[in-house]
């Protein structure tokens, strides 16, 4: 044979092997191909089990949604970043999913968390849906990549604000609020709303996170004379204020919003928490559409209070929206996530207007009372008035 002859041979070897080579790497692609997902909360510190909520309900989600063949045949993995509540720890955390290639996140539980992050987020392309995150501005910053499955704070205020107006008029309220971006504009959206009914407080006070004395502040309640405190703010210090309340002899209902929805309150703020007022999105445990889910939390010992179906329905979204836009480009999924089309969730059905907002109002009225076994805990006040069941 001519050395040309040969060169031929060899040189359809050398393609062969390649196509071959060539072949078997996009097949090993496909086969790792991953849709890289985060969850951003506080998974230690004092806010640890509102972290435990989301990362309990990305990860059933998760779980369920591989078994039955993933996200557009790809696998979903997960990833778990601790912000301890701290808006720092939280740029740092999205820093980290950033640079892991992380395309969509669920979280953060923290408002002044949520803030900060999502920017960090978007300018790296990736899309966000934060399951509690309440203040309004989360939403109102023109940004294309953040949304929330929860309410708003000044839905939540208004309610309120008007359960105030209707059963405390003429009555003195304290408001109480903890400095931060979720329980200071809580509390200012429940003051405006007691303001549009004519009442306004004889106390407004703001406290310090992580602090554990509360006498001087009671000593402020207690003369002051109100028949409620209002607290903006979240279940650890809340506790330690209606503790100390009852300890100085104070009556006063607290009425607090969606941070307080744990039965660590309970917990924390001993039996005085009882006849404590709150708003909160309708049970979620209790709609038909979330009753496999609660079953399997329910079958691992976690009980799914509070916004782990919030979470679990987040990672739902991404799933439906990314099918329907054909695409795992998070841009492209938010755009679909922007159309107003409506997901199947655990929620229910849930939409979305231009800003990443839901469609419809989520809080009710709720009251922590004793249930048949004797454990305090919250109850939703039929028709959201709560009088006749303290």
């Amino acid at each position: 044979m001519s050395k040309i002859g040969m060169e031929k041979i060899g040189m359809k070897k050398v393609i062969t092997l390649g196509l071959a080579l060539g072949f078997a790497a996009a097949m090993t692609a496909t086969a790792s191909a991953q849709v890289k997902m985060g969850v951003i909360g506080p998974i230690t510190g004092p806010n640890a089990a509102f972290g435990s909520q989301l990362k309990n309900g990305a990860e059933q989600a998760v779980k369920d949604i591989n078994a039955a063949g993933g996200i557009m045949k790809q696998q979903v993995t997960l990833e778990f970043g601790d912000d301890v509540s701290d808006p720092k720890q939280g740029v740092s955390v999205a820093n980290k999913f950033a640079g892991d290639g992380v395309k969509f996140v669920v979280g953060a539980f923290n408002s002044g968390v949520t803030m900060p992050s999502s920017e960090v987020f978007q300018e790296n392309g990736i899309l966000q849906i934060t399951p509690a995150s309440t203040n309004p501005q989360i939403t109102e910053r023109k940004m294309w990549n953040i949304f929330r499955t929860c309410g708003r704070d000044d839905q939540q205020g208004s309610v309120a604000g008007q359960y105030i107006v209707k059963h405390f008029k003429g009555k003195k309220i304290a408001v109480v609020h903890d400095k931060t971006t979720y329980g200071k504009g809580l509390a200012d959206e429940t003051v405006k709303a007691m303001a549009k009914g004519g009442m306004k407080p004889v106390m407004y006070e703001g406290i310090n996170v992580g602090e554990k004395d509360y006498s001087a502040l009671v000593s402020k309640i207690k003369s002051s004379g109100a028949a409620l405190v209002y607290w903006g703010g979240l279940h650890t210090e809340g506790g330690l204020i209606v503790r100390q309340m009852r300890d100085q002899g104070v009556k006063a209902p607290l009425m607090g919003g969606d941070g307080i929805t744990s039965d660590e309150f309970a917990q924390i703020g001993g039996p005085g928490v009882e006849g404590t007022l709150m708003t909160y999105g309708p049970d979620p445990r209790k709609l038909p559409s979330a009753k496999k889910a609660v079953a399997e939390f329910r079958a691992a010992k976690f009980e799914p209070e509070a916004y782990t179906l919030y979470s679990y329905a987040a990672v739902q979204i991404v799933k439906q929206a990314a099918e329907a836009a054909k695409s795992l480009d998070p841009k492209k999924v938010a755009e679909k996530m922007h159309s107003g089309i409506k997901f199947s969730t655990v929620l229910g059905p849930i939409s979305y207007d231009k800003k990443g907002d839901i469609t419809k109002l989520d809080y009710v009225m709720y009251i922590w009372k004793k249930n048949k076994e004797g454990k305090i805990t919250y109850e939703e006040c039929p028709g959201s008035d709560c009088s006749k069941m303290k």
